[in-house]
């Protein structure tokens, strides 16, 4: 596993930040980290780079216990925080190379910073002072810098803060590519981001691991997971159709009636039966998955 992280707690004060969490990345696997603000979103992933430690658990990144020897985890682990902290007097390529040295880059400087600048997209604006670009190419200098010496493992927070539509579809196929040979874990509160970019996702809420899986599955496996949605020729009374079997919850929407399910095959043989059993003509039957952003709302509301 590129990263394993093992009944993590964290305290302050007296709130509990990260309430005994334990979850495991493979290599090359793309993982969306979801939560509410002050969920332990962040904590983790400072936990994880070893920005911080933890009170009690363990994090372990590419084989190297992060508590043990967080040098030597570090050399594996490319990290753009929240708050993307730079130097805005330095010029980019010099703030680049600062970042190469610190992290004692033994293959050509010049040449690796070339290649990031290109594979952040930040030419165009490479040789202006940090402080003089926008928000969104700081965004990219930060990233530049966590993929500086060729890590294993990119953890990235909120990697899209401050970019433009343009720049966001771009940043997302980089992070995309960089899954195929890397291991990112990224966090997000853009869920069409996370749906577009993730096979697999971790909803954590105060604290607490609610939900850790593939995104199919997150779409099926709650209790109104599926919507039915039957449209009829006629109008037809809401109570009725409540009282078949599997059904949890009925909305209307004149002819139309969406039908809230675990098992959304019955309900749809059910309903056939019943516009049979009551002369009713069925013009539309259809089964909707729930959406991200309504799991997400669910999971941690």
């Amino acid at each position: 596993m590129s990263i394993s992280v093992s009944n993590l707690t964290k305290i302050y004060g007296q709130q509990k930040a990260v309430n005994d969490i334990s979850f495991a990345i493979g290599n090359n696997e793309i993982v969306g980290f979801l939560g509410p603000n002050g969920a332990g979103k962040s904590t983790t992933m400072k936990i994880v780079t070893g920005y911080i430690a933890a009170d009690s658990g363990n994090a372990v990144v590419n084989g190297i216990n992060v508590n043990a020897d967080p040098l030597e985890a570090k050399k594996h682990i490319g990290y753009l925080p929240e708050g993307n902290p730079l130097y805005y007097e330095m010029y980019v390529r010099e703030y680049l190379e600062l970042i190469a040295g610190i992290h004692d880059l033994k293959t050509d400087v010049k040449k690796r910073i070339e290649e990031v600048i290109g594979l952040t997209g930040l030419r165009p604006e490479s040789n202006k002072k940090i402080g003089q670009l926008s928000k969104g190419y700081k965004q990219r200098v930060g990233l530049a810098a966590a993929l500086i010496h060729d890590p294993k493992v990119l953890i990235l927070d909120e990697p899209t803060t401050g970019l433009d539509p343009n720049q966001i579809i771009e940043i997302r196929q980089l992070i995309k590519d960089l899954g195929k040979n890397k291991t990112v874990l990224f966090s997000s509160h853009i869920l069409q981001e996370v749906e577009s970019i993730c096979d697999r996702i971790i909803i954590i809420n105060k604290g607490n691991i609610v939900a850790d899986d593939s995104l199919v599955n997150l779409r099926s496996v709650n209790k109104n997971s599926h919507v039915v949605l039957v449209e009829f020729s006629g109008n037809v009374d809401v109570e009725l159709l409540k009282n078949l079997a599997g059904v949890d919850n009925v909305e209307q929407n004149q002819n139309q009636y969406f039908i809230q399910t675990s098992d959304p095959e019955k309900v749809k043989k059910l309903l056939l039966e019943f516009s049979l059993k009551n002369n009713l003509d069925i013009l539309s039957l259809q089964t909707k998955s729930q959406s991200l952003e309504e799991v997400f709302r669910n999971l941690t509301a």
